[in-house]
């Protein structure tokens, strides 16, 4: 079956070949060209003054601390919804799948919605928050919130298929010699998934910088308060900042390189170890 495929037409592979270049040219390599050019367009100093405004350090700093909150409990969460489906058997373990699988079936926009129609100022819980000075919608909590929600499947997802490949025998080896269950999981379970959770924790923290619907809703695009890096990019381009703009953008794009660098870096490690 294999040499059938190899023995394809010179002409048909050359096809395939050019098509799958062509793809990799207009929608990957030539953004990347232009993002750089245009944010290197008048030269590294406007760059740094770009990227060292008051309001894109704010964009930046907010942006991190919310990644800084949001991985942290995806992973937590992805690792416990992953081991608790993959090594045992329980009423609801489909309906919890289902359920991690929700934020992919709602757009972002949507979701961030139902945050404001519940933390808003005339939602369901809001009046509650304010009567006690807790401010949750165009703030940090409502941007916290918002970008949970929709990044929160990426561990879990991440890990679910690679345990439920890896089995349980190893587990239950430990197990039968007298192993406790935090000591197994530790000692055992957690050094096998260390290279998938690696990649599930920069896939969550890439897609929790570069967040742009759910937050946009719940943040209130207050200049140099609740704008994120992605926010911040939308304010400047729509202001005719191009350079400015494309400038802070760059930041996300080398994040974005960091992640498919970090990728590779994790699939050669897994391989080795699979060898």
């Amino acid at each position: 079956m294999r040499g059938r495929y190899l023995n394809e037409p010179r002409a048909v592979r050359y096809v395939l070949i050019g098509a799958a270049l062509a793809f990799l040219v207009l929608f990957l390599f030539l953004p990347l060209v232009v993002v750089f050019t245009e944010a290197l367009r008048q030269g590294v100093g406007v760059y740094l003054s770009a990227v060292s405004e008051p309001t894109a350090l704010a964009a930046i700093r907010l942006t991190l601390i919310t990644a800084a909150i949001v991985v942290p409990c995806n992973a937590l969460f992805g690792v416990a919804a992953a081991w608790a489906i993959a090594k045992f058997d329980f009423k609801g373990k489909n309906l919890l799948t289902t359920l991690i699988d929700l934020p992919f079936s709602v757009s972002p926009v949507i979701s961030g919605m139902i945050f404001a129609l519940l933390f808003g100022a005339h939602g369901l819980v809001g009046p509650w928050f304010l009567a006690r000075d807790i401010k949750v919608i165009f703030a940090l909590p409502g941007i916290v919130l918002a970008t949970t929600f929709v990044t929160f499947p990426i561990v879990a997802r991440e890990l679910i298929p690679l345990m439920q490949s890896q089995g349980n025998e190893e587990e239950e080896a430990a197990l039968t010699l007298g192993a406790g269950g935090w000591h197994t999981f530790f000692r055992i379970s957690l050094p096998k998934i260390r290279w998938g959770l690696l990649y599930g924790v920069m896939l969550c923290a890439a897609r929790a910088m570069g967040e742009f619907g759910a937050v946009s809703v719940v943040s209130g695009h207050i200049r140099g308060v609740t704008n994120t890096i992605p926010l911040h990019v939308e304010i400047l381009y729509n202001e005719y900042q191009f350079t400015a703009s494309f400038a802070v953008a760059s930041l996300l794009t080398l994040l974005a390189l960091a992640t498919l660098a970090i990728k590779r870096v994790v699939e050669w490690r897994s391989g080795r170890r699979a060898a």
